[in-house]
């Protein structure tokens, strides 16, 4: 069963999420005359967690009861603000160009898995990462060329350093939906004298304006998707469909993106790594974000991250 966060009369708290209604952690537990410890957020509930066997406890009673004594202790989503699933990730680490009809979108040549890496990049968490349904803004600094990436995110559950391919998934907790919003074209200081890493730092930067990555709604736990390499994917615009993928087109496979960043970062429980987006992008089209628009990311098995534009 997914996982959320979300706030309800000023008080954050844990739940199971049913897209349209979320049963609070607390309930069920009161229902299965289990103690439960929600301070620690979501990970000790997801794989590799402490309180991994509780969840399963109260899966199990919640499978067995009936419509009517779960109706009195289920939330309606819409009543609740819904919060990002991991409100501050030691690192939130993203990757860029890993799908290669992306790559070829852009003007760029998709080299083959044995001939290149990838290509790693971050972003301040805690000024970036954006609630659903709360507003992406558009920068003052820079407004016209604000760009959607639909991707899926890894939420490490165990610590690792120097993990295999083979063993990877094993040290995943779970995945949701991130949106790595971008502005194409910022660049600082119009009348600077360029310099020759110009453009890649105008790119990084362009990365990193407040509200750039909404996440959520919720986490699928990984045991419920065994294989990462089968989600459908769509985002679209005020209704249209702009992106519509598989995560099976993914040049560096869930598996040895762990591979890779372990073999020289020492990942922690928490941590969230963004694995790249599909082609679709408003960039390759000259469509762009503007304040008013609607976002809808969706991922198969995972659920709907929706984002207004400010």
């Amino acid at each position: 069963m997914r996982l959320c966060r979300f706030q309800s009369e000023n008080k954050v708290a844990l739940g199971f999420y049913q897209d349209e209604n979320i049963i609070p952690l607390s309930a069920a537990a009161e229902m299965a005359g289990v103690m439960l410890d929600e301070t620690e957020g979501l990970i000790p509930f997801l794989p590799g967690g402490e309180q991994r066997d509780t969840l399963f406890r109260l899966e199990k009673v919640l499978k067995q009861a009936m419509d009517e004594e779960l109706f009195p202790i289920s939330i309606m989503t819409d009543d609740v603000q819904l919060l990002v699933p991991i409100p501050a990730p030691s690192k939130l680490l993203l990757l860029a160009g890993n799908y290669s009809k992306h790559i070829e979108e852009g003007g760029g040549k998709a080299e083959e898995r044995q001939k290149t890496f990838p290509y790693v990049f971050m972003k301040p968490p805690l000024t970036t990462l954006t609630h659903p349904g709360q507003p992406v803004k558009i920068p003052e600094v820079s407004p016209d060329h604000i760009d959607w990436e639909l991707e899926l995110g890894i939420v490490m559950g165990k610590a690792c350093k120097g993990v295999s391919e083979a063993e990877a998934l094993n040290y995943v907790a779970g995945y949701t939906i991130i949106n790595d919003i971008s502005d194409r074209k910022f660049r600082p200081n119009p009348n600077r004298t360029e310099r020759e890493k110009d453009s890649f730092f105008d790119w990084q930067h362009g990365k990193w304006h407040d509200t750039f990555c909404p996440m959520g709604p919720c986490i699928t736990p990984s045991d419920d998707i065994r294989d990462p390499q089968t989600l459908k994917m769509s985002l679209s615009v005020n209704g249209n469909v702009e992106q519509d993928a598989s995560t099976a087109e993914m040049i560096f496979p869930v598996a040895a993106i762990i591979e890779f960043i372990s073999s020289f970062v020492h990942l922690e429980p928490g941590d969230i790594i963004s694995t790249g987006t599909p082609s679709g992008v408003g960039a390759s089209k000259n469509k762009f974000l503007k304040p008013g628009d609607q976002m809808e990311a969706k991922i198969e098995k995972i659920g709907v991250l929706k984002s207004p534009v400010t």
